[in-house]
């Protein structure tokens, strides 16, 4: 049976795990991030701004979390702003709080959704973006770039995983035990190869990527990039894998 490495957190990870489960697939996860909160912040006031950018589901939990509990008022004025959310997990945590998102590009990356946002929309407005400590910042980048303001607010950092796990994953993909390397995230990716220690990877491994901009990072850490699925989701990226490695 050939085996995927999944390097999502593990509470992230089963629904992906069983996807790959269905097409026969072994998995081995390796969490190349530990999520935990970042202290030090305070839910700002939300009048403030005119809308909320959201790219993670962590971003969501972590800022819903601090709101509720520190500033619950806050809640009918996020209901109020324009807010968009990357990826539809994100986009339905954020509506299980009543909060309605702006349309949500097919492709649920940064770069899509801001490609997809007018100019009109941006220039001379105020946003927050929640983030987290591996941020690509590609969204307040061109949000001042066309004539926007934006706060950004760290609520979550990501840690890399121990050296022990690390030496483990490391001989079993030296051995040939691993058939593909999958990544959800460049911070997934930048932190894998950073415990590796190398680049380097066997002929024979395949490496995925579930979406442009993590196929990106995957690139310029010199990687080839062999599977990108056509849905940028956990069953279309279980089924691309599955159709690249069962060939």
């Amino acid at each position: 049976m050939k085996t995927v490495l999944v390097t999502r957190p593990k509470d992230q990870a089963a629904s992906f795990v069983k996807k790959l489960e269905e097409y026969g697939l072994n998995s081995v996860v390796f969490p190349t991030i530990e999520i935990r909160p970042v202290s030090g912040w305070s839910v700002p006031d939300l009048t403030l701004f005119d809308g909320v950018f959201f790219t993670s589901p962590n971003s969501v939990s972590f800022f819903m979390e601090r709101l509720l509990k520190e500033s619950p008022d806050e809640l009918k004025n996020l209901q109020k702003l324009k807010v968009w959310a990357v990826g539809k997990t994100t986009s339905s945590d954020l509506a299980a709080h009543g909060v309605a998102t702006e349309p949500i590009p097919k492709i649920a990356d940064a770069v899509t959704l801001m490609e997809e946002i007018n100019t009109e929309t941006i220039s001379a407005h105020s946003f927050l973006f929640i983030r987290g400590s591996l941020s690509l910042g590609t969204i307040p980048e061109v949000i001042n770039k066309r004539g926007g303001k934006c706060v950004e607010l760290t609520v979550y950092e990501n840690l890399p995983p121990s050296l022990e796990e690390s030496a483990k994953i490391k001989s079993l993909l030296e051995s040939g035990g691993l058939s593909c390397l999958s990544f959800t995230s460049p911070s997934t990716a930048v932190n894998f190869f950073e415990a590796m220690g190398t680049t380097a990877i066997p002929d024979e491994v395949k490496v995925a990527a579930i979406g442009t901009t993590t196929a990106t990072a995957l690139k310029k850490l010199g990687l080839q990039v062999d599977i990108i699925p056509e849905s940028f989701d956990a069953p279309g990226f279980a089924k691309a894998i599955a159709e690249a490695i069962n060939c």
